[in-house]
């Protein structure tokens, strides 16, 4: 009996293994974003954002956000109001298509 429950246990976990499809396999999402810049990293090419609820992925906070590519990081400042695109894809992050909106 308790050997066909260590076949069960293990014949489980390889079924739920089976289930997730590789990380490089799953597709990226992307969210509408609108914030105000608190504060600039640039020698992490970051930004701290506090920024309205992103779609169905995140409450209103704030909290810092890689931006990508290099040029994108150079369109704002601290204080600028902005919209852009986060990208997500598991558990990484980015921030992208960045515009400064006039408030």
């Amino acid at each position: 009996m308790r050997r066909f429950g260590v076949v069960t246990i293990v014949l489980l976990a390889g079924l739920l293994a089976c289930s997730q499809p590789p990380a490089e396999k799953r597709a990226e999402k992307r969210y509408e974003m609108r914030g105000e810049v608190i504060r600039v990293d640039e020698a992490n090419q970051t930004a701290n954002i506090k920024h309205e609820k992103i779609g169905d992925w995140m409450d209103a906070m704030t909290m810092d956000f890689p931006v990508k590519p290099k040029e994108e990081f150079r369109k704002f400042k601290a204080g600028d109001k902005i919209t852009g695109t986060v990208v997500v894809k598991d558990m990484d992050y980015y921030l992208t298509d960045v515009k400064v909106v006039q408030p």
